[in-house]
């Protein structure tokens, strides 16, 4: 299937879902956290799509591009911190701040390797 639009890469797929899934474990903190750490999980998590969908908007600039796939990578990390805070607390699970964490390394796996190949899409 080509790819014509942001819609149509695999790693926009699994980031959204992603953040969907982050904002749920949010939700699910104490009423007093929900405006801290809360608001931290979901703003780093919805920036991993939120910058693919940007730099996808500006893939005729390959430095654009790119620079807006490394600052998603970066989100990914930060995502990662803000879980393992959640988890250090003791407001989440090992197994889910594990689990949405690993899914973070996949999206960040995905994000690297579109940027090493940013020539396929850039067109």
């Amino acid at each position: 299937m080509p790819i014509r639009t942001y819609q149509d890469l695999n790693v926009d797929k699994e980031a959204h879902r992603l953040a969907l899934d982050v904002s749920e474990t949010a939700r699910k903190l104490p009423r007093h956290e929900q405006f801290e750490l809360g608001r931290q999980l979901r703003n780093a998590a919805r920036s991993v799509p939120a910058n693919i969908v940007e730099g996808w908007a500006k893939k005729a600039s390959a430095p654009e591009f790119k620079r807006y796939l490394m600052i998603a990578i970066g989100s990914c990390d930060e995502s990662k911190f803000w879980l393992e805070l959640n988890r250090d607390e003791g407001y989440a699970g090992s197994a889910e701040a594990d689990a949405l964490g690993n899914r973070f390394n996949l999206v960040g796996a995905m994000l690297k390797s579109l940027w090493k190949n940013w020539k396929n899409f850039a067109t």
